[in-house]
Formats: structure tokens, sequence, C-alpha cells
């Protein structure tokens, strides 16, 4: 059975970047601190602990951040607790206003989150300003629900009696946010709480402090108040008691999670414990059914843009391809073609396509499963070519059930090719996988791609379109080993509300005692 103690171990800050590329001791002076927030201050660890994040760029300090202690993760909870009190009494109306200002004010600093986005992570200054851009509406999109939290009259069979199915805020949300889409996944752990009048505690990824910092300051810029959002930063050895914390103080109503699945289930069996409820986007691997009556330049751009846009680090990336045996040759010639095309580099250069891996472990993780796959008999045209934490695309070509590969999410530049003959044969290759995230079916005829997208077992699922596609009012989540609960507009509603019965007895009611 997990355990908290594993989370140290997955997605955690990869120090060895720090022997691969070389000190960082001399940058760390130069790097200002990125403090907590807690009640609308700007503070230190209690024991004044930080920790650095390692640039995957050039393996120098990107950030210096607090890291926080128990003492101060009961704060930030407490604080939270103290602001509920105040934010879900405020009209529908006023919180709309704030969290629209707030949209407006992440749209200002939208060069401030590329940079240090860029630092911290990674990936290209395109893909940040998508996330800064994806993140305000997601801000929009809440305001618009915050007069969307309706109830019910429900029939009653007691005379004169007045049923109503109400839902109120729940109280402190607690929203955990990965580094791969370091804007648009934290700003999603809370606009929707916010907007139902919840407060928020966020826990920032040790990969991205100083990004997600950020948001917090935003959110407070725009007038929020003191303590409806605040934002606890730790180091990677101190995740296990942190995440135990947050989950199980009383003040704590609701999680939200996004991550693996690894670490998912870990959220899911501690939240358990408490009696917690937890809404949990998880891992994927996701893939795309091209079908011969398929528009092959079309199905071979979205699946290119849909495998290595961040370096093919999306929960929702295009990690498997399965074509139907009549395009088969035509379509992978021009996958390969197109592939070739796309180089990775150094970000901060604007002269790539993809910037770098997260980190030096996340490289060495992917070489090994293209190496196992390579020694198995899978096909590599364009081969391995990965130095430190640059990695160019590639393609895995006769791919196999025994490969580690063929089960496993690469979250990497990677997209592996199976042929399939029956329309029967391609949706059992499609739905042959512990995950179900995203999902995508490319046929020029709509009714035949519909009747395949219905039998893919996925949360998400797009015809003739790439499977990386998210939009802020969209219903957002997976199935199977991906997840449960939904983010997004109102059907997260449910999700970070209480559904309370009450009624109203208008006329004398008959006991029989």
């Amino acid at each position: 059975m997990h355990n908290v103690q594993s989370l140290r171990h997955d997605k955690s800050v990869d120090q060895s970047n720090e022997s691969t590329f070389g000190s960082a001791t001399s940058a760390i002076k130069k790097l200002e601190l990125t403090p907590l927030l807690i009640h609308g201050q700007a503070v230190a660890a209690s024991n004044q602990a930080t920790f650095e994040r390692i640039s995957p760029i050039d393996g120098q300090a990107a950030s210096i951040a607090a890291a926080a202690t128990l003492a101060d993760v009961d704060r930030a909870i407490e604080s939270a607790a103290q602001a509920f009190q105040v934010w879900s009494k405020l009209s529908p109306t006023e919180r709309r206003l704030r969290l629209l200002k707030a949209a407006d004010l992440m749209d200002q600093k939208t060069e401030q989150f590329i940079q240090i986005g860029m630092r911290e992570t990674g990936s290209t200054a395109t893909w940040y300003g998508f996330n800064v851009h994806l993140a305000a509406n997601m801000l929009r999109e809440a305001a618009a629900m915050t007069t969307q939290m309706d109830g019910s009259l429900i029939p009653s069979d007691v005379p004169g009696n007045m049923a109503m199915g109400i839902r109120v805020p729940c109280g402190v949300v607690v929203g955990i946010a990965p580094w791969n889409a370091p804007i648009i996944l934290p700003t999603r752990a809370l606009a929707m709480p916010l907007a139902c009048g919840n407060t928020v505690v966020l826990k920032a990824s040790e990969a991205c402090p100083a990004t997600q910092r950020l948001i917090g300051q935003v959110l407070h810029e725009a007038g929020l108040g003191d303590g409806v959002v605040n934002v606890i930063t730790h180091a990677a050895e101190d995740a296990p008691q942190v995440v135990e914390r947050l989950i199980s103080h009383p003040a704590v109503k609701r999680i939200n999670f996004t991550g693996s699945t690894k670490v998912g289930k870990i959220i899911a069996e501690t939240a358990a414990k408490y009696l917690k409820p937890v809404l949990l986007e998880l891992g994927g691997k996701a893939p795309v059914v091209v079908l011969n009556e398929a528009d092959v330049d079309e199905a071979v751009n979205a699946v290119a843009f849909g495998a290595f846009f961040n370096q093919g680090q999306i929960c929702m990336s295009t990690e498997r391809v399965l074509v139907q045996e009549g395009i088969a040759d035509q379509f992978i010639q021009k996958l390969i073609e197109k592939t070739s095309t796309i180089r990775a580099g150094n970000p901060s250069t604007q002269q790539y396509a993809l910037g770098v891996l997260e980190s030096a472990h996340a490289a060495q993780r992917i070489q090994h499963l293209l190496e196992d796959a390579q020694s198995k008999g899978a096909d590599l045209p364009l081969g391995i070519h990965i130095e430190a934490t640059t990695m160019q695309p590639t393609l895995v070509l006769n791919i196999q059930p025994d490969m580690a590969l063929y089960r496993e999410e690469s979250f990497g530049p990677v997209c592996t090719v199976q042929r399939f003959g029956s329309l029967e044969e391609g949706v059992a290759l499609a739905n042959d996988s512990e995950y179900g995230l995203s999902a995508a079916v490319f046929s020029q005829n709509i009714a035949q791609a519909l009747d395949v997208a219905k039998q893919i077992d996925s949360g998400i699922c797009h015809i003739n379109g790439a499977t990386v596609h998210d939009e802020a009012q969209m219903p957002f989540g997976g199935t199977k080993a991906s997840g449960y609960g939904r983010f997004g507009s109102k059907a997260s509603i449910a999700e970070f509300t209480e559904l309370r019965w009450i009624t109203i007895q208008t006329q004398p009611r008959h006991y029989p005692i």
C-alpha cells in the first residue's frame, strides 16, 4: 500500500541537475527570496529555511523559495478559514468583479510569467504565453459562475412542506498543482473554488515556486482579500509531511490534485483516512485513432502538435498513434518527415519550436524507456538524441506489449505508432491502457468517427482534432487511472460545494406521537 512518504520520489525537484551542469552556488546570491503568501503577507518560513530550484536550461539556480514548516501550513489554513467568513458572504457580483480584475491583472503580467516560467521549467515563450492566456480565461469563466450555484425545489409528500436542494460553499479548499503547465493548472485549482465562495491554500510545485507564487500575488493585488488565497512553497523532502498536514487539518473541506497517477493514489488514500472528498486529474497515455477515411495531412499535423508541444509534458499529450492499414505507410512516412523538422533547444534563444525537459532525471527516465523498446525490437527511425535536458522528438514503430513504453506514460517528446485492420481492433488498442484522459479520432466520415469515439473509454475525445485541447468552460477530467471528478465551469460546481436539503413547513404538521 502507498504511503505519503512516497511523495518525495515523484515529480519532485531534480537536484541531480546541479551535478549535471555544475554548481549553482554563485547564482543563488543574485536571486530574491520567493516568500510564502499567508493572510496577504509575504513571509519567510518560520524557521527561515529555503530551497533552490535548479533551471533545466543551464543548471544555474532559477529561484530560491521559502521552505514552509508545518507551523506555516497551519497558519495558511487558519488564515483561509478566517477569510472564508468574509469571502463566502460577499455577493456573487462582488466576487465576480474581483475575479475579473485578477484576470486582467494576470494578462498584464504575461511577460513576467514567461520569464520566470522559462527559467524554472525550461519550455518556450509560446507555451507560457498560452498558459497565461488560458489561466486568465479560467478566472473569467469562474467569475461568470458566481451566480450559477443554483438549487432546486423538490416535491415532498408531506403536506405544506417546501423542500429545497441548495448548494453552499464548503470552506477551505486545498489545491495541489504540478509544474508542467505552471500557470494554467494552479489557476484551475483555485478559480472555481473561489467562484463558489470557498477560500484556498495552494501548494505550489517545488519545480516552479516563483511562477506559482506569482499567481497568488496577482489575486492578492486584485483585492480578493487577505487570506482568500494563500500560497505554500516547500522543499521536496518536506512534501510528505506538508501534504499530510494540508489534507488532515480539520478546517480543510476539499482537496484537488493534478499530477501523476502514482501520487494521485497517495493523495486519495490520505484523503480517505480523513473522509475528505478529492478531485483527481492524473496521468494519460492518449491515443489517436487514424482511420482509412482520414485527411492524412491534418492527422499528421495534429499528432505532431499533440505529441511534441511542451516537449510532450502535458497530461493530454499524444503518446500512441493507431493507424489503419489502408493509409498506414503514407501516414507514417509523412509523420517521420514532419517530426524531423521539429527541433528542441535552449528556449531563451527563441530559435526552437521546443524547449528542454523539466530535469535531467526526466531525460534519463525517457532514455531508459526508449532503449528498452529498442532492445526488444522496436524501430526508431529518428533515433534517440538526448543531451542533458535537451531531447529531440522521436517516433517508435513496432511497439509491443512487452516493452515498458507500451504501458508507461513517457511524459516526453515520444510517440509510438501501431497499425490495425478492423475498427474493432482499433478501438481495442485505444482502450488497451490503464489511462483514460484524452483521445482523438480522425476520419472524414463523421458518423464513423463518432461511433468509434463513443467506444473509447476516456473522459475527453476529439474528432479531427489534437488530443491537446483545453478551454476554461469545458468539463475536464478522466476515467480509469486518469482520475475522477471534473474541473471546468459548471461541471466543477458540484466538486466545490455542499448540497444541502432545507425544508420550510408552511402549515401545521401532523405527528404520530
